[in-house]
């Protein structure tokens, strides 16, 4: 009888852990801690992109697709920044992206986070409406990132 009651609460402890999970808000890698969340907490950097290469892969006219979505373009880039390399200061007020940190490590100092953010190989960074930041690869190995965007201005060459 004991051991049946023990199973009994294992069990029952076991799916309230699972419920719990799965109703948990997901967590992106390399994320700013929601304590360290602040308006203007990093200022606008003036500066060049330096070390940095950035090949667009491919492009969709968002317009041309049965979403309709006139003025937009799906991109998909690879960028490649060495040792030392900056990406710089830009908004992604207006460019929804998702980053995918393929290789190394970078740093990234965003507009609303007190602290730098570290972004590992695996993380993925959603970029969206109030993201403004930069970003440098502090470390001695390159960086491959990339980036899937939905550009409004097919001029914007924007990192």
């Amino acid at each position: 009888m004991f051991k049946q009651q023990m199973l009994s609460r294992l069990v029952w402890a076991g799916a309230a852990a699972l419920g719990a999970l799965t109703f948990a808000t997901p967590v992106f890698a390399g994320e700013c801690p929601a304590d360290r969340i602040k308006p203007n907490a990093q200022q606008m950097v003036d500066t060049k992109p330096v070390g940095v290469t950035d090949v667009t892969l491919g492009a969709i006219d968002l317009g041309k697709q049965p979403a309709h979505i006139e003025g937009r373009e799906l991109r998909f880039r690879k960028l490649t920044i060495a040792p030392g390399g900056v990406v710089p200061w830009h908004s992604h007020d207006d460019r929804p992206a998702l980053i995918f940190v393929q290789q190394g490590e970078i740093v990234e100092y965003a507009s609303n986070c007190v602290d730098p953010i570290v972004h590992k190989a695996g993380d993925i960074r959603p970029e969206v409406y109030g993201t403004s930041h930069w970003w440098k690869n502090l470390g001695k190995e390159t960086v491959i990132l990339y980036v899937g965007d939905v550009r409004k201005d097919p001029n914007d060459h924007h990192m």
